[in-house]
């Protein structure tokens, strides 16, 4: 956690977009929130054409969606700061308008979730959780954060 998917509409991200993407959205959430980086993954789907409707009309223009779902319990300051961050990183890396850039997030209880086999940490208690898996995930984990 978190988990991003970017689904892009009526335009392609290149193979360097999506990289930068996935890094840029990686460090907002890693820099805004604490969160250590091996919790995030993006996922990238874009629209088939004409599957992209507002107001029942058929959309023509570029639009790119962020929804990303993290865990729930931060304060909405930091909530605030990461949608703002999102924002901006998504309308560098793909040269889209603001106004063509929607970021939606999506908080969950930690407790519902499981990544790496276990349950997830509150927010704040990653070292705790890290501290209690196996040496072998902890490795992989370590090779991740680097």
């Amino acid at each position: 956690m978190p988990t991003y998917t970017v689904t892009n509409s009526n335009f392609n991200l290149s193979s360097k977009q999506q990289k930068n993407l996935a890094e840029g959205i990686t460090k907002v959430h890693n820099v805004v929130t604490g969160a250590n980086t091996y919790f995030a993954q993006v996922i990238f789907n874009k629209t088939k054409k004409n599957n992209h409707f507002m107001g029942g009309k058929k959309v023509k223009e570029p639009s790119i969606f962020l929804l990303g779902q993290i865990r729930a319990g931060r304060p909405k300051e930091t909530k605030d700061q990461l949608i703002s961050d999102l924002r901006d990183v998504i309308t560098k890396n793909s040269k889209l308008d603001e106004t063509q850039v929607w970021v939606y997030i999506v908080d969950l209880p930690p407790s519902q979730m499981i990544e790496y086999g276990t349950v997830l940490p509150e927010s704040g208690k990653e070292q705790e959780w890290f501290s209690g898996l196996s040496g072998k995930l902890k490795k992989k984990l370590s090779k991740i954060e680097k």
